[in-house]
């Protein structure tokens, strides 16, 4: 151990002094333009952070971009500095940074006494003054805490929540009950995780045997669930000239099969990683990202596959959802959403969309394992406002598709809006629901859609069960007939060539996350009372550009109106409903319930909230003061029931005081 150590102390000081040697006047410009701020080994200072991370995080050519930009509104001034001067500075920060050699900083082993009389040995991952995480000899993460008489004891997690939804119904209802009406006034922040260099987080933590995984764009974090302390990172750059979602730094999380841990990435590639250190263990190319395609989903597991689609719709992709083998990435299976001259729904697209037609499957599905049923939402067409060039209904756009889990093969499917020209995509989570429907049990799946209708269908056969509005404005269409289609009104284009339209572009809900309660025979979500202005123009497809074929804007003078709504599935009646503040900025925060009667939602004002399941009454508020891009989720570790959510760049886990 004392050789290893000797060895990388001699490599650290072999390149230190080869980036001194390169870079003569670096030192100088960092202690004379940084180190005030962020300390003289930036780790941090005064007035600055530790920035150590950050630069490990980014190559010569984006931290010397980054330098000459700055970031004036976080204090941090521009530096434009001439270019040998700039390589100087940034060949020094590089020498700032650890050697890692592949491991930690320094890496440290220990051997520790268990409470029960064994002894634990391996890497230390991270230590706290009461805490301890290891990565013992068996390559497994072991969640340490001290016990009395300074020995350890190990934890992890009773109740996992352990994909996108919480379980692979899409249903994010929980059967924990430690967190109830009594106490949820007591609820408080337990811990927080700051994701450094984003803008927003739009992720869904998933948590497996005590770790919590958090992903932004092409990194993914493994972290204690119940301290938050972090166990390993993995990054790669982003992808440069990059269109769509996904550019702005979007990934709405992971998925875990036993040892693995599968990602999209911002190019739309599928990867596989050993969750329990972050090695890759293999990559796919799903699709050629230069031709629009992008990746913003968590992927769905489903035995020994790995299920997902990509975004893109509003670039012009052709949509698909694809099955890989969980073992190896090779493709199974794949089902185009927009299908060729020729095939099966090809006559539903008559003009020249063809190969740009959109309807891409940017959310996770859900999975019946009795009925060995995918059902994946998929968007809208393309392009979006202008249906000129795509005459038809345009399948298998705003659909619902029932896929068999093992090839791929369409079972069933229903489309919500034929020939959609409004982006009323039904990327809205599609909810898998085991109850009584008259009198009978069955196999249903709900939807709140994104054209403000709430839809029931009997999912082992495709059967409509009940489709009722759920806005108080919607003006597209009158009704939906026995077949299922939308019975439209016609709608009066103004002078200037707009339609009023209702609901508008983000629609009467959209994706973040619902859930069904079955003992209040509840569903919840986030609806929208909004209407736009709609207008259309003629372009054509290119790659690196988007299109959305036309222009919204807001309908003038009037209000919007975000809800927590409650509806009655049996009857499609509002039971409650929930207005929110400051609805001209709506928040994209979800849902998610629990057995012992309560609802928590991102409202749209910034804060964190739990309501009262049966009838909507606040019951208790925290006030983060973040605009909301991501659904809540909940699990027991160490006997303790944490809800966590993400708020603005961080996580923040609550839970009861001890």
């Amino acid at each position: 151990m004392i050789m290893r150590m000797s060895l990388l102390s001699l490599g650290f000081v072999g390149a230190l002094g080869m980036a001194l040697a390169q870079a003569p006047n670096g030192r100088q410009q960092f202690e004379a333009r940084c180190s005030r701020c962020h300390g003289g080994d930036a780790t941090g200072g005064e007035s600055g952070p530790n920035i150590v991370a950050r630069i490990d995080g980014r190559n010569d050519a984006d931290l010397g971009a980054f330098l000459r930009i700055g970031r004036p509104s976080a204090g941090m001034p521009a530096f434009d500095l001439p270019a040998p001067e700039m390589s100087a500075l940034v060949a020094y920060l590089r020498v700032l940074v650890p050697v890692s050699n592949g491991g930690p900083p320094a890496e440290v082993r220990k051997t520790v006494q268990m409470a029960d009389g064994k002894t634990l040995e391996g890497r230390v991952l991270n230590e706290g003054m009461a805490e301890m995480q290891m990565l013992t000899n068996d390559r497994r993460i072991r969640l340490l805490r001290k016990t009395a008489d300074g020995r350890y004891r190990q934890v992890t997690s009773e109740t996992d929540w352990s994909t996108y939804h919480g379980d692979a119904s899409g249903n994010r209802f929980t059967k924990l009950t430690q967190i109830d009406k009594s106490n949820v006034a007591r609820l408080a922040p337990k811990w927080t995780f700051s994701v450094p260099n984003i803008t927003q987080l739009q992720n869904t933590p998933v948590v497996v045997g005590g770790v919590m995984y958090v992903s932004s764009a092409n990194e993914v974090y493994a972290l204690d669930a119940g301290s938050g302390r972090q166990l390993w990172h993995y990054q790669r750059d982003r992808t440069k000239g990059l269109v769509g979602n996904a550019s702005g730094g979007f990934n709405r999380g992971v998925a875990i099969s036993g040892d693995r841990l599968f990602m999209l990435t911002d190019n739309a590639h599928l990867m596989s990683m050993n969750r329990f250190n972050g090695e890759l263990l293999w990559e796919t190319e799903m699709a050629d990202w230069r031709q629009n395609y992008n990746g913003t989903s968590a992927p769905l597991v489903v035995g020994n596959l790995v299920i997902s689609g990509t975004a893109g719709g509003d670039e012009g992709v052709r949509g698909f959802v694809a099955a890989y083998e969980a073992a190896t990435g090779k493709e199974v299976w794949r089902f185009w959403t927009v299908p060729k001259p020729g095939e099966p729904g090809g006559e539903t697209w008559k003009g020249k969309s063809g190969d740009h037609g959109a309807a891409a499957t940017w959310m996770t599905g859900t999975y019946d394992p009795q009925l060995d049923l995918v059902y994946w939402p998929s968007g809208n067409p393309g392009p979006d406002f202008n249906g000129d060039n795509r005459d038809g209904d345009n399948l298998y756009s705003d659909c619902i598709l029932a896929l068999e889990a093992k090839t791929g093969k369409l079972k069933w499917y229903f489309q919500f809006t034929p020939h959609d020209i409004h982006d009323w995509d039904a990327e809205e989570p599609p909810v898998l629901v085991d109850t009584n429907w008259q009198g009978q049990p069955r196999k249903l799946l709900i939807q709140a859609n994104r054209n403000g209708l709430f839809y029931v269908f009997d999912r082992a056969s495709g059967q409509l069960l009940l489709a009722k509005a759920f806005l108080k404005k919607l003006n597209w269409a009158k009704e939906i007939d026995k077949k299922g289609r939308p019975v439209l009104n016609e709608l009066k284009e103004l002078p200037n060539g707009e339609s009023y339209v209702c609901p508008g572009i983000t629609g009467g809900t959209n994706w973040y996350s619902t859930s069904f309660n079955p003992g209040t025979g509840l569903y919840y979500f986030q609806a929208l009372e909004r209407c736009n202005l709609f207008s259309k123009r003629d372009m054509e497809w290119e790659a690196g550009k988007g299109f959305m074929g036309g222009t919204v804007r807001p309908a003038p003078d009037e209000p919007y109106v975000k809800s927590l709504r409650a509806i009655d599935i049996r009857t499609g009646a509002i039971a409650w409903d929930l207005p929110q503040a400051d609805a001209r900025f709506p928040r994209s925060g979800g849902v998610i319930s629990t057995a012992s009667g309560l609802v928590f939602f991102g409202e749209n004002s910034g804060s964190f909230m739990a309501a009262d399941a049966s009838n909507g009454k606040v019951l208790w508020e925290f006030a983060a003061n973040q605009a909301w891009r991501s659904s809540p989720m909940t699990y027991m570790f160490d006997h303790r029931q944490y809800i966590a959510t993400a708020a603005g760049t961080s996580i923040i886990a609550f839970a009861l005081p001890e």
